[in-house]
């Protein structure tokens, strides 16, 4: 395994380690901020408004250390077309994070999140879409591999309550899934499996289309934390608008709601999920989506190994054979990986990333 192969720069495997290091973080913070019955003290809703918010003031400051007022000023006037475009990820990411409490209304956490992992491969096939590359046939192997992988990892579910579950990667899901109910499981084809389909769909078309409009050549004159900013805004108004539509507004910014966030737990899972949207979008420049589901799967299996050492969550036989498969997954990948290198960056780009 060439880890040149998958790493063109030394900066590129630092981000990559600290994507993983941070989403697993992720999921030990939100584990721990669960009560003992499972469920969590504070609004998740309302924790990733204020999530939002953060990164979009981390961003901010990051690009006004390199750009004054005015020359921001002036670049946003000019790019208002790529502000537009950032609509579309930051709407679908919406999109995602309501259906999970809908999609989890209508299946059992088992069913649930093994049909989520069809995301691996619909990646795949967009990826390959939006940016007219084929996948070989080793690289399409080693994905079909990863999604078995983590539809393996899911397995525990058959053994355990949904409130025993660990290596969720945000609270938004986790909150979810603590008050989903268990109904039968059923795969017809009925409207709560399209539901679950467009989920899949929004969160592979957001992610690659993230990376296509970082790397596109109508983005590559805006500083790359100046993009995020456009990401930001749009998204923390396209959560608004979800919630005014679902009429959970008023809600989620309640008073109480907003205090009880104030708590080191929480607080740390917040600024965490922000580190993590800052370095996201370091890594689809540097790297690619596709690896970016791997990153994904070490995460599930890593995330449930450091739950049973901290926690004393049980990891499950289909854990460990999860384990193996992905790992087998990532070495087969790295015999052949896919190389989506961005454009030539510009100057404040250069300069954002050091």
């Amino acid at each position: 395994m060439a880890i040149a192969d998958l790493f063109p720069t030394k900066t590129s495997a630092v981000i990559f380690i600290s994507y993983m290091g941070l989403f697993i973080n992720q999921g030990l913070l939100v584990t721990a901020s669960k009560n003992s019955d499972g469920t969590f003290p504070y609004n998740a809703t309302t924790a990733v408004l204020i999530t939002e918010l953060i990164k979009l003031i981390m961003a901010l400051v990051i690009h006004l250390k390199e750009s004054s007022f005015v020359e921001t000023g002036t670049t946003i006037r000019q790019n208002m077309k790529v502000f537009g475009l950032y609509f579309v990820p930051a709407t679908l990411y919406a999109v995602y994070n309501n259906l999970a409490f809908f999609n989890l209304g209508h299946y059992d956490p088992t069913t649930y999140f093994i049909l989520l992992q069809l995301r691996v491969v619909v990646t795949g096939v967009i990826f390959q879409v939006l940016f007219g590359k084929q996948l070989s046939r080793i690289q399409w192997a080693s994905l079909l591999m990863l999604m078995l992988g983590c539809v393996v990892k899911n397995l525990h579910f058959l053994t355990g309550p949904a409130a025993k579950v660990a290596g969720t990667v945000n609270d938004t899901k986790a909150a979810a899934l603590a008050s989903a109910a268990h109904n039968p499981v059923s795969l017809g084809f009925d409207l709560p499996l399209l539901f679950i389909l467009f989920q899949v769909f929004a969160s592979c078309f957001a992610g690659v289309y993230n990376e296509f409009l970082i790397k596109s050549n109508d983005s590559v004159a805006v500083p790359l934390m100046l993009q995020n900013v456009f990401m930001y805004v749009d998204s923390i108004i396209a959560n608004a608008a979800v919630l005014v539509f679902t009429g959970k507004l008023s809600t989620a910014v309640s008073a109480g709601n907003l205090h009880a966030l104030l708590t080191w737990k929480v607080l740390a899972i917040m600024l965490n999920n922000a580190l993590v949207g800052i370095v996201t979008s370091l890594f689809l420049r540097s790297l690619n989506s596709v690896l970016k589901t791997f990153a994904s799967g070490l995460e599930l299996v890593f995330t449930a190994i450091l739950a049973w050492i901290f926690f004393g969550i049980r990891v499950t036989v289909p854990t460990w054979i999860a384990i193996f498969i992905v790992s087998s997954a990532i070495y087969l990948y790295s015999n052949n990986p896919v190389h989506n290198p961005p454009p030539k960056e510009s100057h404040h780009n250069t300069k954002e990333e050091l």
